[in-house]
Order: C-alpha cells, then sequence, then structure tokens
C-alpha cells in the first residue's frame, strides 16, 4: 500500500492524470468504500475534463460520507463545467451549509464561501478571468460520461414490435448530470448545440491554453489531495508522519500544459480525441487514438477512446477488440467492462454483455449508469424479472433517469402489470416531456391493451412536440388499421414514409391496407418496394417473405373482382404448397419455383378494377349494411388486447345474415314431413348397420366435405353439410382481411396436415400475453387435473412419462405455476383437455393439447396446441356431422317450433354443442374463434333468434369451449349470460339476399371498405 502512495504522489506531482486514475482503480478495486481515494480520483478526472465522472465518484464518496466537503466543492465545479450552473449553486451551497454547522477545516468553508458568492456574482457579470473549474476545458467526454441513446447504435428484436435500445450513442438525445438517458428517434446526427465548442479552441480543434487568471484578482481554486497520511502538491511535494494537506494550484496546470512532458502531451491528446467523439468526428477522433497507440500500444484510456469511436461507426468487432485489450492492459477498467458489455449487446450477445455489465459492477457497486445499462440488456434478452430488479435499483438511486423509467415500464408491461406500466412511461415523461420514444412506448402500450382513446391522445401529443416524428403516424396507422379503417391507415402511414422512407414496417402495412380495399395497383407497388429493400434483421426478413406471399395474393383477388363472389375460393383455387410456405412464412424459393404464379397486374387488372358502382348502395343494400352491423359487433371480445374493429364487425353481420339466408331455406326443406320421414329411416338404417350414437354422415371420411350441395345430399335431406355453412363466414373472413392467412388446415400439402396446428401461448418466457394470460391459471388448474387423472404426460417425442410415484402426485396437488409442473415431470411436456363424444358414446376426443416448454433462464412457453392430424380430423368430422344434424333436427321436427320453448331450447343446447367441437377442432390455420361464433349468430337467426346481448367482459368463448369437458358442460358455462338475451325475431326475411345484393367479390370488398369512406 505504501508503494501504491508514493506511485501515486509521482503520478499526480508529474501532471500523470491517465495512470494516476489507473492505480487508483487498482486501489478502490481493493478498497471500495475509501472515500478518500473515491475523492483522490474524482481530482484527477476534473483534470481530464471527465466531469460527469467526477459527480459519479464524488455521489459515492457522499454517500459513504455526506459530510465530506471536498465531494461537494469537486462535484459543484464538475456541474458547473458541464454548464448546469444551478445544480452547481445548489452542491455548493448543501456543503457550505455543513461547513458552517460543524467544520473542521476553514480553508474548505471559505472556499466553499467563495465558490458559492461566485456563482451569485456571476448571474449579473461574468468577468472573462472567472475560473469555475480546476479544468479550463468546458468539453463533454464520452468514454467516461453516462451513456446517452441512440436507436442508430441499436439492434432491436421482434417480439415485440416494440422501440427497444441499449447502446450508447451522442446526438440528439439529453443527458443529465445524473445520468439520465432518453432514447432518441433513431437519429444519429450530432447535434452542436448540444456539444458547445471549448474556449480557446482554434480553428483546426487544437486547444489554447487558456490564460491565466490575476492573482491578485482572483483566489485559486485550490483541489485537496489527502493520501493516506501523505499529500502532494503542484508547487512542491513533502512528506511526513502527520497527515498533510497541500493544495495545488490550476493556474500552474494552465500555464504548464504548453510544455513538452509526455505524460500532459498524452493526456492532452487524450482530451482531443475524446472532444473529436464527442462532436461526432469519429475518424478524426480515431487517427488521434493511432496516433497515441502507436507509441503506448497499451494505453487503455486510448484504447477505450478508439473502442468508443469504433462502435458508433458501426464497426462492433473493433471495438470490442479495442475494449478487451484495454480490460487486458487494466483490469480494474470498470469502463472498458462496462463499454464493451454495451457493445456485445449490439452484436445480440446479450449473455456476455451481463457479465461484462455484471463485472462493471464490481468497480462500482449500485452504479445507477452501469445498473440502467444491464437493466436494458436484461429486457433485451427478455429476463424481464432481472431487468426490473436492475431498473428498480436505478431509478431509486437516480430520481430523474427517464430512460430507467421508461424501460422499467416496458420491464413491467411485460410482466402483465400494465398500470405500474403506464406509471413509469408517466414519470420519464415527467423528468422529459419531449421524451419522444418514451411517448411511443406509452402509445404501444395502450395500443397492446387496445386503449384506442388514450393512444390517440398520446400520439396528439407526440406530433405537437415533433410534427416528423415518423413513429407516432406508424403507431396510429397500426391503430387504424386494427380498427379496420385501412383508409385512415394509409394517410397515416404515407406520413411516416414521408419522414422515414425506407421503414419496411409502413410499407409492408400500407400494402396490405391497400390490398384489402381493392386498390392493387398501389398494393403491388408497395409489395414490390418491400421486396426491394435491403435488410439488416430476421424480422424484416419475414415481412419481405409475406410481401411476396401477399403480391401474389392481391393478384388473385385482382382478377376475381368483377366475377361473382362464389367463385371467390382460396382453398380450391391455390396451391397447398403455397398456401403451406404463407402460413409458415417461410422463404418462398420452393414456392417460386415449384407453383403456379398469378398473372402480372396488368392482365388481373382487366377484370380486377372496382368499379365506382361498387360504392354506391341502393337502399335495399344500405338496410342491410345497417343490420350486419348491428348483428356483428356481437363477436366482440371485452377483453384486454382486442380492438373494436367496424370492418370485421361489418364481415361478421353480412356472413351471419347469408348463412341464416341459406340455411334458412334449407331447414324449410326439410321441415316438409317427406323430407324428415326419409331423414329418419336413413339415419335408423345407418345405426343398424354401425354402432353409432350420432348421424348420418354428409361427408366422406376424408375430412374433405364438398363446398357446394350434391345430388346425394340432397336426396339424404339435408341441403348443406356443416362445412358449407362454416365455410361461407371462412370466404368472408378471408375477404375482409386479405394479410391474414385464413384457410382450411386440411387443404394444405400432405406434409403440412400431418402435424400443423394452431399455437396459442399464455406466456412466453417470462412475459405474460395480454390476451390470453388471463385464462393461464383455469389452463393450469385443469392441466393438474388431467396429469392426476391419467398419471401420465407425454413429452416432445410423444412418449408417455408415467406420473405413479406418491411424492410427484403430491408436488402436482400443490404446484402453482407451470414451472412447478415442468421441474416435477423434468421435461418439455403436453396433455390433451378432455372432449368427449357426442357421435360415439363412451368415446374420448383429444381436445387440446396444453404445451409446457422450457425456455432456459427466461422461462417457460406455456401455451395451447391443436395438431391437426388427419385422424383426428377424421373424429372431429364426424362429431360436426352428428351436431349438425341434430341442429336440423332438433329445428325441423317441428313445423312451428317458435310456439314451443322446449323446441327452442333443444335447438339453442344443439347449436351450442357443435361450437363446441368447432372450438376444439380448430380447423382453421387462425380465425376459428370468430368463424365460430359468426356462424352461432348466423344459426340463432335462421332459427328466428336474435342475439341482443354482447359477449361479457372477460369472457372469451372459445377458450370456454376447450376449458369444458364436454358440450353440456359448456352450455351450461354459457346459457347463464346467452339465453336470457335470445328474442324471437322474424327480421330475416326483411333483408335483402346478400349473395344477390353483393354479387361480385369487387362488391364485397367495396361493402366491407365503406365503413371507413
Amino acid at each position: 500500500m505504501g508503494s501504491d502512495r508514493a506511485e501515486l504522489a509521482r503520478l499526480c506531482s508529474a501532471r500523470n492524470w491517465s495512470k494516476a486514475i489507473r492505480l487508483l482503480d487498482s486501489i478502490l478495486a481493493r478498497s471500495p468504500s475509501s472515500i478518500h481515494d473515491l475523492c483522490n480520483r474524482a481530482f484527477c478526472y476534473s483534470h481530464l475534463e471527465l466531469h460527469k465522472h467526477v459527480v459519479k465518484d464524488c455521489d459515492r464518496a457522499l454517500q459513504l460520507d455526506p459530510a465530506l466537503l471536498q465531494a461537494y466543492v469537486l462535484k459543484g465545479k464538475a456541474l458547473s463545467a458541464l454548464d448546469k450552473k444551478e445544480d452547481a449553486l445548489a452542491v455548493w451551497k448543501q456543503g457550505y451549509e455543513i461547513a458552517v454547522r460543524d467544520t473542521t477545516d476553514l480553508k474548505q468553508l471559505l472556499e466553499l464561501e467563495e465558490l458559492v458568492s461566485s456563482v451569485k456574482i456571476s448571474e449579473t457579470t461574468e468577468p472573462a478571468d472567472q475560473v469555475m473549474d480546476a479544468s479550463p476545458c468546458d468539453t463533454k467526454v464520452v468514454i467516461s460520461e453516462d451513456r446517452v441513446v441512440d436507436t442508430s447504435f441499436a439492434v432491436t428484436t421482434a417480439a415485440d414490435t416494440k422501440n427497444v435500445v441499449c447502446e450508447e450513442a451522442i446526438g440528439t438525445s439529453k443527458a443529465s448530470s445524473n445520468g439520465n438517458t432518453k432514447l432518441t428517434n433513431g437519429n444519429n446526427k450530432v447535434d452542436k448545440n448540444k456539444v458547445p465548442s471549448s474556449p480557446g479552441k482554434d480553428s483546426t480543434g487544437t486547444q489554447a491554453s487558456k490564460k491565466a487568471p490575476k492573482s491578485d484578482k482572483k483566489s485559486k481554486a485550490k483541489a485537496v489531495k489527502e493520501i493516506n497520511g501523505q499529500a502532494e502538491g503542484a508547487a512542491d511535494r513533502t512528506s511526513s508522519d502527520e497527515s498533510e494537506t497541500i493544495s495545488l494550484d490550476q493556474t500552474l496546470f494552465a500555464t504548464k500544459i504548453s510544455k513538452s512532458s509526455k505524460s500532459i502531451s498524452l493526456d492532452f491528446r487524450l482530451s482531443r480525441g475524446i472532444a473529436q467523439v464527442n462532436e461526432g468526428k469519429y475518424d478524426q477522433a480515431i487517427s488521434i487514438f493511432d496516433q497515441i497507440l502507436r507509441e503506448t500500444p497499451t494505453y487503455p484510456e486510448a484504447l477505450i477512446g478508439r473502442g468508443t469511436a469504433y462502435a458508433f461507426q458501426r464497426e462492433l468487432d473493433s471495438a470490442i477488440s479495442d475494449f478487451t485489450k484495454a480490460i487486458q492492459a487494466n483490469p480494474s477498467a470498470g469502463e472498458a467492462w462496462k463499454r464493451r458489455g454495451q457493445a456485445r449487446a449490439a452484436l445480440g450477445e446479450f449473455k456476455e454483455a451481463i457479465e461484462d455489465l455484471t463485472k462493471a459492477l464490481e468497480f462500482e457497486p449500485n452504479s445507477p449508469d452501469i445498473l440502467h445499462e444491464r437493466g436494458i440488456v436484461n429486457f433485451k434478452f427478455k429476463d424481464y424479472y432481472s431487468a426490473l430488479e436492475d431498473l428498480s435499483t436505478c431509478v431509486k438511486r437516480d430520481k430523474k433517469n427517464s430512460s430507467a423509467h421508461t424501460y422499467l415500464g416496458l420491464t413491467l408491461s411485460a410482466l402483465g402489470e400494465y398500470k405500474r406500466a403506464e406509471e413509469e412511461h408517466l414519470v420519464a415523461i415527467k423528468y422529459d416531456k419531449s421524451f419522444l420514444d418514451c411517448w411511443a412506448h406509452l402509445a404501444q402500450l395502450y395500443l397492446d391493451l387496445a386503449y384506442p382513446e388514450e393512444l390517440l391522445s398520446c400520439l396528439e401529443k407526440v406530433i405537437q412536440i415533433d410534427s416528423r416524428f415518423a413513429k407516432a403516424y406508424h403507431l396510429r396507422g397500426i391503430l387504424y388499421h386494427g380498427m379496420g379503417q385501412h383508409r385512415s391507415a394509409i394517410k397515416e402511414l404515407s406520413i411516416a414514409l414521408t419522414y422515414e422512407g425506407s421503414s419496411i414496417e409502413c410499407l409492408y402495412l400500407r400494402a396490405s391496407c391497400h390490398h384489402a380495399v381493392g386498390e392493387y395497383k398501389a398494393a403491388i407497388k408497395d409489395y414490390d418496394d418491400v421486396l426491394d429493400l435491403e435488410l439488416d434483421s430476421m424480422d424484416k426478413f419475414v415481412l419481405q417473405c409475406l410481401a411476396f406471399y401477399q403480391k401474389e395474393m392481391a393478384l388473385y383477388i385482382a382478377s376475381k373482382a368483377n366475377l361473382e363472389f362464389s367463385q371467390f375460393n382460396i382453398d380450391d383455387d391455390v396451391d397447398p404448397l403455397f398456401k403451406e410456405y404463407w402460413c409458415k412464412r417461410l422463404h418462398p424459393k420452393n414456392v417460386a419455383e415449384k407453383v403456379y404464379r398469378q398473372p402480372p397486374l396488368r392482365i388481373s387488372l382487366r377484370s380486377g378494377r372496382l368499379n365506382k358502382q361498387d360504392f354506391k348502395f341502393t337502399k335495399h343494400q344500405t338496410t342491410l349494411l345497417l343490420a350486419a352491423d348491428s348483428i356483428g359487433k356481437k363477436i366482440q371480445y371485452n377483453c384486454r388486447g382486442f380492438l373494436p374493429n367496424q370492418r370485421q364487425y361489418r364481415m361478421a353481420g353480412l356472413a351471419a345474415i347469408e348463412i341464416a339466408q341459406k340455411v334458412s331455406k334449407a331447414w324449410r326443406f326439410l321441415r316438409n314431413p317427406k323430407n324428415i320421414a326419409k331423414l329418419v329411416r336413413r339415419r335408423d338404417k345407418i345405426n343398424m348397420s354401425q354402432n353409432r350414437g350420432g348421424y348420418c354422415s354428409t361427408s366422406t371420411l376424408s375430412g374433405s366435405p364438398t363446398s357446394s350441395p350434391n345430388e346425394d345430399r340432397i336426396s339424404s335431406g339435408i341441403s348443406l353439410s356443416w362445412h358449407d355453412v362454416y365455410n361461407i363466414a371462412v370466404k368472408w373472413r378471408q375477404i375482409s382481411e386479405p394479410c391474414d392467412p385464413v384457410v382450411w388446415v386440411n387443404k394444405l400439402s400432405e406434409e403440412f396436415n400431418s402435424g400443423f396446428g394452431s399455437h396459442t401461448p399464455m406466456l412466453l418466457g417470462q412475459a405474460k400475453v395480454v390476451r390470453y394470460h388471463p385464462y393461464c391459471q383455469r389452463i393450469l388448474e385443469s392441466a393438474k387435473t388431467i396429469m392426476l387423472d391419467l398419471k401420465y404426460v407425454n413429452n416432445a417425442e410423444d412418449r408417455a412419462i408415467f406420473l405413479t410415484d406418491i411424492d410427484k402426485l403430491k408436488k402436482i396437488e400443490v404446484a402453482s405455476s407451470c414451472s412447478d409442473l415442468y421441474h416435477i415431470v423434468g421435461e418439455t411436456y403436453w396433455v390433451a383437455t378432455r372432449c368427449d363424444s357426442m357421435a360415439y358414446q363412451g368415446r374420448r376426443l383429444e381436445g387440446t393439447r396444453i404445451t409446457t416448454q422450457n425456455m432456459g433462464k427466461t422461462g417457460f412457453d406455456f401455451a395451447i396446441r391443436t395438431p391437426c392430424t388427419p385422424s383426428r380430423w377424421e373424429e372431429y368430422d364426424e362429431e360436426m356431422i352428428a351436431a349438425w344434424e341434430a341442429i336440423c333436427e332438433a329445428y325441423c321436427n317441428d313445423t312451428n317450433p317458435t310456439r314451443d320453448p322446449s323446441t327452442l331450447d333443444a335447438v339453442k343446447d344443439a347449436i351450442l354443442r357443435m361450437t363446441y367441437y368447432w372450438y376444439n377442432f380448430m380447423p382453421l390455420s387462425r380465425g376459428s374463434a370468430a368463424v365460430g361464433y359468426i356462424v352461432l349468430l348466423g344459426l340463432f337467426l335462421a332459427a328466428n333468434m336474435d342475439i341482443t346481448t354482447s359477449i361479457p367482459p372477460d369472457v372469451q368463448v372459445d377458450w370456454e369451449a376447450i376449458l369444458s369437458p364436454d358440450p353440456d358442460t359448456f352450455v351450461d358455462a354459457v346459457k347463464p349470460w346467452l339465453y336470457p338475451s335470445i328474442k324471437i325475431s322474424r327480421c330475416l326475411k326483411d333483408y335483402t339476399d346478400v349473395s344477390c345484393a353483393f354479387g361480385t367479390t369487387g362488391s364485397v370488398v367495396a361493402a366491407l371498405t365503406s365503413v371507413d369512406p
């Protein structure tokens, strides 16, 4: 220790501040609570103009000893150098008050008094020779300052569509002295107003020495160093057995800067390089650092400086190399560990980045800056609980750090604590009302929760702050698209693209909006622009793949625009392999080579232009549209995450009315007594030949029922199959949002058909899925019940894992999370919900699979899945046939069923039973939930019953079916809120036939588009 002190005294006497700091780093690594050494290092930092590091070291010293006067002196000077005069005055006043109350050092008391008074004097006049800091330069320092965020040095990830940044940048962001960092809008330009030129700087950027202030006019600001009983000064150096205080004359430092001392020259050039980085002149900075490193190859500060410049230029590998060399030269250089962690995070090496930032915290325990950095990296790594811990600690120590508050908000949102998330975003905005990206994150939260009014209000404020902020228009475009207002979305996205023309997200979304409203030429152009963009992330590549498929679908729909809507048939017309790749979002190379491509636009548009007449509606059409809007809005789930969508309401209403009209016509045929007798005789004949409890099959066992009535079905007494009924709703769902790949799973390729199905997560790692997590606990309890009943589960290879051990069964009983169940089983597993058959008594179908998959440190994928294998399809096809025939028989047994309440109850129950099997079947690639409820509305309407209520809050009908072990349990769950709202109604006869009113595909598109004129 004695040798360290002697070396430190020698380095300070020689003005070799960089090496002195390095030595103090190693001393503080051994004794992190040495308040004098913290002040010593702060003093050395001040001579290198690393003012924010001065503030940090002084803050740490004051936490250990709030009465340490020297820390107040140094911190105030650093704040003054950062042009934070008010903050500096407050610090000096605080120190002066402590000194007056209990002073043991009159010199420091007088120094604080003079500093306070000098600031007050400067409020009215600022003498040219006034010296407020030991450092004559007011330059910001990149390599030791608190980070300032710029998304140009960031790599964002997709789950998420959120603007996540963790790397450092300089420019339009603001940084306050407390380490406050703010997200930017991706602009990496340097704001010259935020990097003031240093006084005395010549045209070449070199630092001219400041004129020394006159000693008879100003008392010299003195920095005191106490080094374990030894002290050294600039003028002389003495040692004594007793502690001695020596004053360093800052004017001496100012005049000696021009001397040819090697150490002073190095520090001077280092300061110049840092200034160049601050000003965004990275090539010049690298040149300066190169010169230093040619002379001293292992100079840590120069390596850190050059590494930082490389990082800003996105040369991350070179940056990491320099930071690594700096660590090898000085393992105690916490700044190098921190910056290497940031660079690794930018490369997506989150695990290594967290390790580096954790190491940096060893040198600066509880540093808000490093906690902030590590919290952001943990967030990007999707380790939300660790991010929550880091960011919560950060904002406790640095209450005004807006970036930390907004990332804490993002973290809380991922963990499902939406109210607290909103509060944190608002706190961030409170401290910086112009923090654009924080506003954007708050808007994203409102979008995720489906709060359109709050979202629009938020975005209006953002645009008032900066009318050129592209993200605001993009988010508003997403909202309008999600609400079915596609024309409004196009306007917003077009504005966003004027400010950020290469945004693939905006281009793709605008293309899909043009596509939906029938503007196929504009859609094709935008899809082509998406395909031509150069990409820098996998998420954007997925959009590019989708653009290929969507372009083909736009050409297909364009070719059908003036043809009858009955000829619009994606499931039969489009190649199965194309649909498979479309649903899977795979690279289209194989598709482009193997399947039929749609004709070019000029050919498709010959028959594909929408007629203006399509948008002019007759009185009967208008009446039909108003009725459809009223009926269709009942499909809305009143749950978080589900936006109201007027276009989908109209689609659902028109589909329900068309279903009702066609089913009603079929039922009129069946209610003829001769046809009923024929149906009963046919059913009895089949029952005698097959020991089954269902009804006659109206489709082939292959699971591919025909889409139009045939002679066999008519002779059997049924003119529509269950598939025909549901396919009406499927076609409307396909045309209403053509960018959603809604297809029948059994019409995909054979390879895909042998195992593809829906995947609906409740937990993704540690993130709670806003729409579906509310059902997580009920699904968990269902899984436990199944495991205790069957005493086995299936692993990822579908092999049984037996759970007969008594201890394991007891643990299952008390398990409270999917994590508990996973650790009991020991590997990825699934169990299937119970679904009792109505077609075959005593048979149990495989319902929905509840799966738990380990995702490592970040948690578990806890989800429901429905793999559609051919055998499963056949079983559910039989159930749907039986359920559909049960509805027909219940309604047609009475020639006037509306007079008999018991008959109506039987019809209601039968409709719900078929809905139950549909939801457990899940035969579509997506959209099964909406299609299922549309058919339910249509069947009730066909039976002259009008549902007048909406789905209750927090109820999702498809999940209720999945959680019911049999159809009667589902009926009992739904009828308490559904049945009381049902009114007898004969309004169906007042509606124009939908298939006649909107006969062509173009007229259907026009009808849906007119909700947003």
